[in-house]
């Protein structure tokens, strides 16, 4: 089973306005402290097997990740140690990056980028509180082809204030003309203490047009070669996130940062969203408690391959009852999911409507 670590770097040049993330805004940089802040972390693991700390993906999350120096990124993989081939991921605002840069991310180890595009639209972006715009995206993923990347991502945000096909077409094709591998494309979600919850933008779509431009997305990228494996993560085949497969799968990961969170050997703990205390030494990990058979199913059901009812039984006990059974039946008839070869597989619409799904069977 491979093991991923997930570094978050919480420093941005801007808070977007939709964005729940833990972040410090107005930043320009990452100060050497919380490099050294996260090495010493990762340093309370130092008695454990140390071939079984060395992961086989890295994911640098946040915040801006693309704030950190090339040599600051090498200086923590030289600590992690990857596994040769491992997946190193790198997210990166398209207003942040240069050639130079990029070059030395991937003399670093940086193998894989993610690109926070969101829209080929201007006002939209402006809306959004991005710093990019649509030429700068186009410049970053050119220079990411320039500086040697082949592995390349991008964010698409849907449903957005006054979203039109138009837009999600001239967004993909923006992606597409920067020959990215992956497509992360998002339902917007106003999430609670954030700037647009406090004052909604005008314009939203409603519910039922949310879900039209969903599902249009994954028709469009099916097209273009971008096979759906997971809600709304779509891939050219080879190319799916080794890092957050080991998420779905319920795999183990450790976090380190600032509010990062992680599951290993089945147990959850996360580090406080304090970033004076982590860079204080201060933030001891929290316990959360063990993962649970509820979890791992819903997880399992975010991805295109569903979830395996005998594995299911045999790492959890749980078999489904009859009753269970003739509910899926009638989701079944009504598009929503697939029972096939012991395996119980949502649809797009029912990954649309996969909570319900959820609180049918339980």
């Amino acid at each position: 089973m491979a093991f991923g670590v997930y570094l978050h770097i919480p420093y941005c040049r801007q808070k977007c306005r939709y964005c729940d993330f833990y972040s410090l805004g107005q930043s320009h940089c990452v100060p050497d402290a919380y490099i050294q802040a996260l090495l010493d972390q990762l340093s309370q693991f130092s008695n454990c097997d140390c071939s079984r700390l060395r992961p086989d993906t890295v994911y640098f999350g946040g915040g801006t990740p693309s704030l950190l120096t090339p040599s600051q990124t090498a200086r923590l993989l030289d600590a992690l140690c990857p596994v040769p081939g491992a997946e190193i991921t790198l997210e990166a605002n398209p207003d942040t990056v240069t050639v130079q840069q990029l070059s030395g991310y991937r003399a670093a180890g940086i193998n894989r980028l993610s690109f926070g595009v969101q829209s080929a639209s201007n006002p939209q972006l402006i809306q959004l509180g991005r710093i990019h715009t649509a030429q700068k995206a186009k410049q970053a993923l050119q220079m990411a082809a320039q500086a040697g990347f082949q592995n390349i991502s991008g964010d698409i945000m849907l449903a957005l204030p006054g979203y039109s096909y138009r837009e999600f077409d001239d967004t993909l094709q923006l992606l597409l003309e920067g020959n990215v591998t992956h497509i992360s494309c998002y339902l917007l979600k106003i999430e609670p203490g954030t700037p647009f919850a406090k004052k909604p933008p005008p314009d939203l779509p409603d519910e039922d047009a949310a879900a039209d431009f969903y599902l249009y997305a994954v028709q469009q990228l099916d097209r273009h070669g971008f096979h759906q494996y997971e809600i709304s993560n779509f891939a050219v085949p080879g190319f799916e996130s080794r890092h957050n497969l080991i998420y779905w799968e319920m795999g183990d990961y450790l976090g380190l940062g600032a509010a990062a969170y992680s599951c290993m050997g089945g147990q959850r703990f996360h580090v406080p969203a304090d970033l004076s205390a982590f860079l204080a030494g201060r933030a001891a990990f929290v316990e959360d408690g063990p993962a649970d058979a509820q979890e791992y199913i819903m997880l399992q059901l975010r991805l295109a391959h569903g979830l395996h009812l005998p594995t299911l039984k045999k790492r959890w006990g749980i078999t489904w009852s009859s009753a269970q059974f003739n509910k899926l039946t009638l989701l079944e008839k009504a598009g929503l999911c697939r029972l096939s070869d012991d395996r119980l597989i949502l649809t797009p619409k029912g990954f649309l409507v996969q909570n319900s799904i959820l609180t049918e069977l339980f």
